[in-house]
């Protein structure tokens, strides 16, 4: 996860969200960044091979801890972004159930901080004005209210493209 949900529910912004919503809106816009980019932002420094089984994976990496976000390919069945929630010795405990399978390649995913922080304004931006999204002019007698337009060229992936602006430096080219 590139911030704990944890941390937004501290924040004024997020205050009366549900915390399983705030999960969902992370997961999403964790997606979207990687497809984006297309990068994954693996440390392939920090890879190893493991059997799974439940939500327990059979083997560690003295360089991860708990609140760590983790890929797993090459299983087949297991690929995908898990959150490790217990390490024990020899083993790690992830936030999801996965199937057993004799090898998971397991890798760590690490966010810079700049993209940590992109997301946090795409979160807030996600909270305060997804719902306003295309008015493009409102009049309440005297008040009168102007949004700009979000098509093609203002806007990526829903989001204003100015929002968007911290990923050019980590887009890979797409072979």
């Amino acid at each position: 996860m590139i911030i704990p949900v944890k941390e937004l529910i501290a924040m004024p912004e997020f205050a009366g969200i549900p915390e399983a919503v705030l999960q969902k809106k992370l997961n999403a816009v964790e997606q979207l960044i990687r497809s984006y980019t297309n990068n994954n932002f693996q440390n392939r420094y920090v890879r190893f091979q493991a059997a799974s089984k439940g939500d327990v994976l059979q083997g560690a990496s003295p360089f991860l801890k708990v609140n760590d976000t983790v890929q797993i390919s090459k299983s087949f069945v297991n690929d995908g972004l898990y959150v490790i929630t217990e390490i024990q010795e020899g083993s790690i405990k992830l936030d999801t159930e996965l199937f057993e399978v004799p090898l998971n390649l397991v890798t760590k995913i690490e966010y810079p901080e700049d993209v940590k922080s992109g997301v946090l304004n795409l979160m807030i931006w996600e909270v305060g004005n997804r719902q306003k999204v295309g008015i493009k002019s409102e009049t309440l007698s005297r008040h009168s209210v102007t949004y700009y337009d979000q098509d093609i060229n203002n806007s990526v992936m829903g989001y204003p493209v100015a929002l968007l602006g911290f990923l050019k430096p980590y887009i890979k080219p797409r072979f």
